[in-house]
């Protein structure tokens, strides 16, 4: 069914509604969990063109990875982590087709009015542009 599934994280609280789901895909279906937090701030944005080092924020968003990847490694599963950066609906179906995910697992808020009217939400955009399947579950 499912060899590998990308789950972006947001680092936050509403992580743990995908990431309960994503396990329980994983040991039922064996599949290798790809993990993925987009950093979007200035400095992931500039990253590369200005040669920059990691903030504070991104080295924090990289320890979270690592730390959440290392937990459901201890569980059995094959989990890698990838700290992305720049627009997070870009990256996400970027790191999605080189990776050759199988689906893409994320958290929904719901809508934000103003802010989705005028520049989207992720989701909307990761949704519409990718060819691999999302699940998506709304975050508790």
């Amino acid at each position: 069914m499912y060899r590998r599934i990308l789950v972006a994280l947001e680092h936050s609280p509403a992580d743990a509604t995908i990431l309960a789901h994503a396990r329980e895909l994983a040991h039922l279906t064996g599949a290798e969990l790809l993990l993925v937090h987009v950093a979007d701030g200035w400095a992931a944005r500039h990253f590369d063109q200005l040669n920059l080092r990691e903030s504070e924020e991104m080295k924090a968003d990289r320890a979270y990875l690592e730390q959440v990847g290392s937990e459901m490694v201890a569980e059995g599963l094959t989990v890698t982590v990838q700290l992305a950066k720049g627009d997070p609906a870009d990256e996400l179906i970027r790191v999605a087709e080189e990776a050759h995910v199988d689906l893409i697992a994320m958290s929904t808020h719901g809508h934000r009015f103003i802010a989705d009217v005028l520049f989207g939400t992720t989701v909307t955009k990761v949704r519409h542009l990718v060819k691999i399947p999302v699940l998506l579950l709304r975050a508790q």
